[in-house]
């Protein structure tokens, strides 16, 4: 990764791009990761001496692109944290999933249980040991009939693993590209992009909206 798209930064925080295949915090692979890229960005900028704090509040799956805030204190970190426990940290996606969706808007509600030995997740009961509670709701955007693909923009009110990728799933509507729920766009790059954040500024209490669309190039070509 060459250079890091910052969208907005200031004493508190700092809004980036996260390119897809970067992962949000460092994993086994020991691949360049982004919260080791941005720390590495604010020690070459700003000229510090030792560890920089860079506080990860929330992340976004490896093979999802888009956008994300980092705490550059730890009280910022917080009261992001506190927003987030408090569902008021909004986070929008834009998805293509397989075929037409029976309803242009809707909301989904299941209950989710992670494998941690496969790292996947399904739809559970919901009495379910371990089972989580996973609503999102969604409008269709676009729907492509000579290639049977949707855009849809996804709301998601609760954060569960893999979360819009097994709820799609579920409906057979798998999202394009998903090696792990899907058989579409095998080989291609995960049609799930996080273009929308908003949250209230942790010191400033400033409501804030960052939003940043995927570049129309392979599979998002069926935005133009």
């Amino acid at each position: 990764m060459d250079s890091l798209n910052v969208i907005y930064e200031d004493n508190h925080i700092i809004v980036v791009e996260k390119p897809v295949n970067i992962p949000s915090q460092r994993d086994k692979t020991g691949d360049k990761d982004m919260l080791s890229i941005i720390k590495y960005y604010l020690k070459k900028k700003y000229n510090k001496p030792g560890e920089v704090y860079l506080g990860l509040v929330h992340r976004l799956d490896r093979p999802t692109g888009g956008i994300m805030v980092f705490a550059k204190t730890s009280k910022a970190a917080s009261r992001l944290s506190e927003q987030i426990r408090n569902n008021e940290f909004h986070k929008s996606y834009l998805c293509i999933a397989d075929g037409k969706m029976e309803k242009n808007k809707d909301t989904f509600e299941d209950y989710l249980y992670k494998n941690e030995r496969t790292n996947t997740s399904r739809i559970a009961k919901s009495n379910e040991k371990n089972a989580k509670k996973a609503i999102l709701d969604y409008e269709v955007l676009k729907y492509n009939e000579e290639i049977n693909l949707s855009v849809i923009k996804v709301n998601l009110h609760t954060g569960r693993h893999h979360q819009i990728r097994v709820q799609f799933a579920s409906r057979n509507h798998a999202l394009y590209g998903d090696q792990k729920y899907g058989s579409r766009g095998r080989g291609k790059q995960l049609a799930l992009w996080a273009y929308s954040l908003s949250f209230k500024h942790p010191t400033t209490k400033e409501d804030l909206t960052f939003i940043i669309e995927p570049k129309h190039i392979g599979s998002w070509k069926i935005l133009d």
